[in-house]
């Protein structure tokens, strides 16, 4: 199946569309996918918007989650020209400064489309070392095929459960270490519970604790969607050593609001279909 996959993955960017614009009309009219869910989550987040402009979040939301398997499928295969062509890096600059000055920074983001370019984006885009810490999914075969496309361009990707053992490293192996720092935690795991976008919810502190634990430097990723298959990746300075005065929880909290600045920027990009606000 890998083989086959890898073969659609060498058809034009355009034809890809072609199928994602058929799984977009199956996802909105036939299947309604998690339309109840998506509903639920804008209804909180945007309750200054009309019934109207929510349909037309959602419905474009549609659009980009389709086209994420488009393009994440051309991912395995695209090449560095053309992704350069559709993906702008800005201020990635900040990255390698921070790693050749002798320490690791951590990035963080959150999950808007196309989060799986940002990824392969960074790696592409600068020379120092880059980690990305996953979450592994149960089916195995979808787990590889992912972590293929996150090491198109080179690094490396650590299972969450496996970074807790290297993690120390970080002092003596400087590197940048991306984090998808929106994901709900489990409730086995030690959570901050917040508000995000008008509603309760819980969030790793990853970023939190070893910012602070080792005096390393903090970075946001904005994604933004310039048109279709086309995304603007900026780099912006979120924190950094020393934490002399910050309170409990102020790195969790900065990034809490840039995510939701970035949400409410283009909200059709935010992965609403997730059942982000169980506690």
């Amino acid at each position: 199946m890998s083989f086959v996959i890898k073969l659609i993955s060498y058809l034009p960017l355009p034809i890809l569309y072609l199928i994602s614009d058929i799984l977009y009309l199956v996802a909105r009219f036939i299947l309604g996918y998690r339309k109840k869910v998506i509903d639920e989550n804008l209804k909180f987040a945007f309750p200054e918007k009309s019934e109207k402009e929510r349909k037309r979040i959602r419905n474009s939301f549609y659009r980009n989650f389709t086209d994420s398997f488009a393009e994440t499928i051309k991912l395995l295969t695209i090449s560095q020209i053309e992704f350069e062509r559709r993906f702008e890096m800005v201020n990635s600059h900040y990255l390698d400064e921070v790693v050749n000055s002798g320490t690791s920074a951590l990035m963080v983001s959150g999950h808007l489309f196309n989060w799986e370019m940002g990824v392969i984006g960074i790696n592409q885009a600068i020379q120092a070392p880059v980690e990305t810490v996953y979450l592994k999914v149960n089916n195995p075969f979808f787990d590889s095929l992912m972590n293929t496309v996150r090491t198109h361009f080179g690094g490396k990707v650590t299972e969450k459960k496996a970074f807790r053992r290297t993690m120390l490293t970080l002092a003596k192996s400087p590197r940048v270490v991306l984090l998808g720092s929106d994901q709900r935690p489990p409730t086995a795991e030690k959570r901050y519970k917040r508000d995000f976008l008008n509603r309760p919810a819980v969030f790793f502190e990853g970023a939190e604790f070893l910012s602070k634990k080792m005096n390393l430097h903090v970075i946001y990723g904005k994604m933004t969607k310039t048109k279709r298959g086309h995304y603007r990746y900026e780099m912006i300075k979120l924190a950094e050593p020393p934490f002399v005065g910050h309170y409990e929880h102020s790195i969790t909290d900065q990034f809490c609001e840039m995510l939701e600045e970035n949400i409410r920027l283009q909200p059709d990009l935010y992965l609403w279909s997730h059942k982000r606000w169980k506690i």
